[in-house]
């Protein structure tokens, strides 16, 4: 049996697909390249396939991580040219490589996301940055969402390890963001940029780096 890690991404043809549809989606794609896939033991059998975070609707990415066990040994590169002749447009696979059969899942070793997040804000260069460096300086932030009837309280500022301006021109913004994300929490920075003060929605989040605690990442 062997284990292969994927880097691949999700452009904006496809952004809009679900957790679950991509899910079927990469199962689709491997059995029509005919890679000799492993599948789990029970009743209803599925091919192992993990991914180390859902991917919320609408956000695009260059980081995504998967990792796939086959049942026999193939070249990580056969494996992705083979797998590209499957992809429509708006996924790609970057690259593949072998880990360890007991190595922990994705999920567990899960630590950070990094984003670029590009927004249309009113204020100064200055404002902008003075409210990054406001947050960073909290000690709290208590925040809550709706999860279907029910209110989720927590600490937002717990799940913001750093945040920065990468550029801006006129009143287009491009943030930087390190969240957490792991078994504890993920940060979701829309609701980064709602307690910053912006209110518009951002209009665009794109994933560019997964970091896990072994210290590996999807960049």
């Amino acid at each position: 049996m062997q284990r292969l890690r994927l880097r691949f991404g999700r452009g904006e043809e496809v952004k809009f697909i679900s957790h679950l549809d991509i899910m079927r989606f990469w199962e689709r794609a491997f059995r029509r390249a005919g890679m000799p896939l492993a599948y789990s033991q029970g009743f209803t059998p599925h091919p192992r396939i993990s991914l180390a975070a859902p991917l919320a609707v609408g956000v695009t990415s260059e980081a995504e991580l998967m990792d796939v066990w086959l049942n026999c040994w193939m070249p990580p590169q056969s494996f992705v040219m083979s797998a590209k002749q499957q992809l429509p447009p708006g996924f790609t696979i970057f690259e593949a490589w072998q880990v360890g059969l007991n190595m922990p899942s994705l999920q567990s070793c899960l630590g950070f996301a990094e984003y670029h997040i590009v927004m249309e804000i009113k204020q100064t260069k200055q404002e902008v940055e003075s409210s990054l460096h406001s947050l960073l300086q909290a000690e709290e932030l208590p925040w809550h969402h709706s999860r279907g009837s029910k209110l989720h309280f927590y600490d937002l500022r717990r799940l913001i390890d750093d945040l920065w301006l990468i550029d801006y021109h006129d009143s287009c913004y491009i943030l930087g963001m390190r969240l957490h994300c792991d078994a504890s929490g993920s940060g979701r920075p829309e609701q980064v940029t709602a307690a910053l003060g912006f209110p518009q929605y951002p209009k665009s989040i794109h994933r560019t780096r997964l970091i896990l605690k072994t210290g590996e990442s999807g960049a």
